[in-house]
Parts: structure tokens; sequence; C-alpha cells
């Protein structure tokens, strides 16, 4: 295992690598860029045996992954915002089509006005297309998980396609240090793609063709269902194999932090989780029971494990750095729901922070918490949803 200096946007090229990727398709976005022109240089100096194709595109990028899928080969891209909606229509084609694609999305701020910076709308915008979603903490996390989603989403009871998003700049642009695994390590973690129903044309068959309403469309959509029901119970076991093999241990769809004896918990997806944590241990050393849960996986969407998670807790305080329109935050909605009729639900409140890449700081974070501690003392909840730190 080596240590090297790098962003998450390297880690995310070097995932790719040791996944041994065999077929590369991406369309340049920033701030993905540093992406795809690190798999294309590992590809030039003969350090990854794969097609990279430079398509016109990020919606060519996914039809040729799915395609390359399709025959049983590896395929891997990247890209962001506005990229990611651009694939949008592609992105159903894939999960329908249960091909195990593994895609890098730096998530970006959404036009107009323009913004390059952090922000999850663009992935939970596509939480609807049947793609499981990761959201990594550091550039390490960003490694680990392309290996991790390869394993988990060729497994022959998953066979669907996986999204990694890094927060852009906060992840994407800044260095930190990453274990690079030993390829011979990896290659045991994670062996060949073996491709179930590969196309051949010595054994033609047809894929993706009509389904009149009396056949087999529902149970198609039915298996996705069924499929995403094994996900969390198998990343599980995905993730002890990873640690026996690479000495790091990941916890599942989420990661609960002091969450035993809290009082009041703060949720939240994403590289600002590292600003909450800092805080309740800030709050920690002053007696103040706090703490916080990490929500690493969307979808499928972890609601057994947050009501266990929060069957203590007094009062939960959702961090979204997304907003529906019309509605409230979307984790909030979820987190609510799986919430609904249980024994001990708690009081729960929606903050949107961070959009368009606003800094989130312990002083954020802090008040955040104050105001928890408010509603729980008053008895009731001032908003049910609360924009921080708008200048408005």
């Amino acid at each position: 295992m080596v240590k090297k200096i790098m962003t998450g946007n390297i880690a995310a090229a070097w995932g790719a690598r040791l996944s041994r990727t065999e077929v590369i398709a991406a369309y340049p976005i920033t701030p993905q860029t540093i992406i795809v022109e690190k798999l294309a240089q590992f590809v030039s100096d003969g350090d990854l045996k794969a097609e990279y194709l430079h398509v016109e595109s990020e919606h060519s990028a996914m039809a040729a992954c799915i395609a390359a899928s399709q025959i049983g080969a590896r395929a891997f891209t990247a890209t962001s915002s506005q990229g990611l909606l651009l694939m949008h229509e592609l992105l159903h084609w894939a999960s329908g089509a249960r091909t195990p694609i593994v895609m890098a999305n730096v998530n970006r701020a959404l036009a107009p006005p323009w913004s390059v910076w952090v922000e999850h709308t663009d992935m939970i915008s596509q939480r609807d297309t049947g793609w499981i979603q990761f959201y990594a903490e550091s550039n390490q996390e960003v490694l680990d998980t392309i290996l991790i989603c390869y394993k988990l989403c060729e497994d022959k009871e998953i066979q669907l396609p996986a999204m990694v998003g890094l927060d852009a700049f906060y992840l994407s642009h800044t260095s930190e240090i990453v274990d690079i695994p030993d390829q011979e390590l990896v290659d045991k973690f994670l062996p060949k793609y073996e491709a179930q129903y590969p196309i051949d044309t010595e054994n033609p068959l047809s894929l993706g063709s009509l389904s009149m309403p009396h056949q087999w469309y529902p149970e198609f959509r039915y298996k996705i269902y069924e499929a995403m029901e094994r996900v969390i119970p198998r990343l599980y076991q995905i993730e002890e194999d990873f640690y026996k093999q690479f000495g790091r241990r990941y916890t599942g769809p989420l990661e609960l932090y002091n969450t035993e004896d809290a009082e009041v918990v703060l949720i939240i997806s994403g590289a600002a989780a590292g600003t909450v944590k800092e805080t309740v241990d800030i709050l920690r050393k002053n007696g103040v029971k706090v703490g916080a849960i990490r929500l690493r996986m969307f979808r499928p969407f972890p609601k057994k494990e947050l009501v266990k998670a929060l069957s203590n807790v007094s009062f939960v305080g959702v961090i979204d750095r997304s907003f529906s329109f019309g509605h409230e935050g979307a984790m909030f909605s979820e987190i609510k729901a799986s919430l609904y009729g249980t024994k001990f639900s708690p009081a729960i409140k929606n903050y949107i922070v961070g959009i368009g890449g606003r800094d989130i700081t312990t002083d954020t974070i802090k008040k955040i918490f104050d105001n928890c501690f408010n509603c729980l003392k008053n008895n009731k909840i001032d908003a049910h949803v609360e924009w921080v730190d708008i200048k408005v």
C-alpha cells in the first residue's frame, strides 16, 4: 500500500484504475475534468488497459457505458451538475437494462445563475432513476467507495448502477493523504466482471425491446425493487470483506457519531459532515449532549437503520444541501417519512445550508444546534424549514 497526497478527483481516477475498468466514456465539465484527464493519462501511459472514448456529450457517454456493460465490459464515467442532467434519460435506461456501471459525480450547483461550487441538487434530482447513490466525506472514501460499488453493483443479485458523489472543490480540488491499495489485493477483492447475459454475435438475444402491458414490464420494474431491497444487507457483507482485505472499516449506509446518549442529533451528507463532527466535539467538551449522523447512502434509503439510530433522540435537525421547490429538503422528506408512525418519533426540523457552495462553518453548526435546543426547551418548532445564513 502506498500513501499519496491527492485530490478527490485524482482519487476517483485511481478508483477506476484499480478496478481495472475496461471502458471509459466521458465528456469534460468543471469541476470533474481532472478525473477524465487523469484516466486518459493512465490509458495513454499504458497503466490502464481500457478503451477511452471521448464522446460529444454526457448523453453519449452514458449510452456508450450502457453498450459496453451489455457486452460484458466493466464501464466507468464521471460527470457533474448540468452534465448529469443531460444523462438523465440514459440513467433510467442503465438501471432498466441492469447494467452495473459506476460513475463519479462531482456535486455542483445548477444554473442559472452559473455556479461551479458544491450543492447536492444534481444527484438528488436523479433519486428516482434506479441508481444506487453514495455521498463521500473524504478523498479516501471516494477511492474506496468506487471499489466497493463495483463489487456491489456486479453482484448477481443486484445488477444495478451506482453513482459516487464528491463535493465540488471541498473534495474534488482539495488534497489529502490517500492510501492506494496494492493492485494484487484489489484483484482478490474485485475479480474480473463476468456478465450474466452478455451480447454475443454467436448467440443472439433481444434486450430492451417493446413490452406490452399484459407482458413483463411491471415485473421488470418489480425485479429492480427487489434488487434494491438486497443492496444494504449486501453492502454490510462487502464492507466487512473490504475491512479484512484493506484494514479500513466502513459502517454501511450511515455513520453514527456520538449518538448513544445524544439529546439532539444533526443529520448531514457529504464533506460538510466533518464540520458537524468537529462542532459535536467542541460542544461535547462543554457537556452538551449532541451527536451527528452522516448519510452515506441516499438510494436505497436506509429507513430501518435511521429509525433504530434515532430511537432515543429527542430532537433531530436535518441539513439539506439542496431544496425541492414548493416543499422542503429531499433528505428531510425521506427521514420524516421514515419516522412517521414509529413509537419513539422525535421532533424534527429542516435546515437548508451551503447552497451554491456557501461555507458551512462550525459557527453555522453551533447556531443550528442552539436553535434545536431552543425548540426542544419551548416544546415548539419555530419553523418547519429554515434557510440558514441567507442575506435577504
